[in-house]
């Protein structure tokens, strides 16, 4: 039962970490826009910057402040990755198929 507390740190340590590079927390601006890796990494922790804008609304889901086209590659590359991209959808075709043969 000790496990349980440890557990609890290290996912608000994760939680911490992951609020801390939050799209709209100000690092990025005009001058200095997010490119295609902040777009990736905006892309994953899209579903806790959603949460997360519930409680703060200057964090975005989005950055405003980007390069335009890499920044957005990055962005729906992470999202899609995340979902499984299609994947699933595949897999369940290809199991029905073999079990109709």
């Amino acid at each position: 039962m000790k496990r349980r507390p440890v557990l609890a740190m290290v996912g608000l340590l994760c939680l911490v970490l992951l609020a801390s590079c939050l799209p709209g927390d100000g690092r990025n601006s005009g001058a200095k826009p997010a490119g295609f890796f902040m777009g990736v990494w905006h892309g994953i922790v899209a579903p806790v910057s959603l949460i997360i804008q519930l409680f703060k609304p200057s964090i975005r889901l989005y950055e405003v402040n980007n390069t335009g086209f890499w920044y957005d590659l990055g962005f729906w590359l992470a999202l899609a990755s995340g979902t499984g991209g299609g994947t699933a959808a595949a897999s369940r075709r290809s199991r029905r198929r073999r079990n109709l043969a």
